[in-house]
């Protein structure tokens, strides 16, 4: 079965947003934020920090995509699907940070919405699209079920836990070569209490 991935975003509106978005800004991703650009995936991982970096290296190294179609995309707050090597400066992040993520929101939904639409027709029969992100809520389900019915899925593992701890399982997982297993979107259990912690690493 082949096998893609979508990440949710990172809050382009918290602390260390506020730090990028700072005009004299001086580290170097900020530089290149504010000069040519600097790729979505490495923004993100800044923005978000141990979750999204999680996200990132564990789907990369388990996507199984079909021929022509990327194994990972990030969801964004006004441009659909973008591969996580794009490059972004600092009026897209100003972009994102204005609009919020809300299935009703047609800024968010509507480029959302066009980007599914396209990927279904490419993905063949024997795809799901696995959702790196929050189920608990209609932000992403809402917006992509349509589109991928029983093919969304999730791993059911993420029930429950914070951002932190899926981040921390996903990095040990990726790590160790240990995937996990997904459930369909549909149907599934999605708000349980929380699992153990995770125990430390050697």
């Amino acid at each position: 079965m082949r096998r893609i991935f979508l990440l949710s975003p990172a809050s382009c509106s918290g602390e260390r947003a506020r730090l990028v978005l700072k005009e004299r800004a001086s580290f170097d991703l900020a530089r290149r934020v504010h000069g040519t650009g600097a790729p979505l995936g490495e923004v993100f991982s800044f923005l978000s920090g141990l979750y999204f970096r999680g996200k990132l290296t564990y789907a990369t190294r388990f996507a199984q995509p079909p021929r022509g179609v990327p194994g990972v995309l990030v969801i964004t707050p006004t441009r659909g699907l973008l591969l996580p090597e794009q490059p972004i400066d600092i009026g897209l992040v100003r972009e994102f940070a204005a609009v919020d993520v809300h299935p009703i929101n047609p800024r968010y939904r509507t480029p959302l919405e066009r980007d599914a639409a396209v990927l279904r027709a490419h993905l063949g029969r024997r795809c799901d699209v696995v959702l790196l992100g929050s189920v608990a809520t209609g932000r992403y389900v809402d917006v992509l079920a349509p589109s991928f019915g029983e093919r969304l899925r999730f791993p059911a593992t993420f029930v429950g836990r914070g951002d932190m701890s899926r981040g921390g399982l996903l990095l040990r997982c990726a790590r160790t070569g240990s995937e996990l297993d997904y459930v369909p979107v549909a149907g599934a259990v999605r708000h349980g209490p929380r699992p153990p912690r995770l125990p430390p690493t050697r």
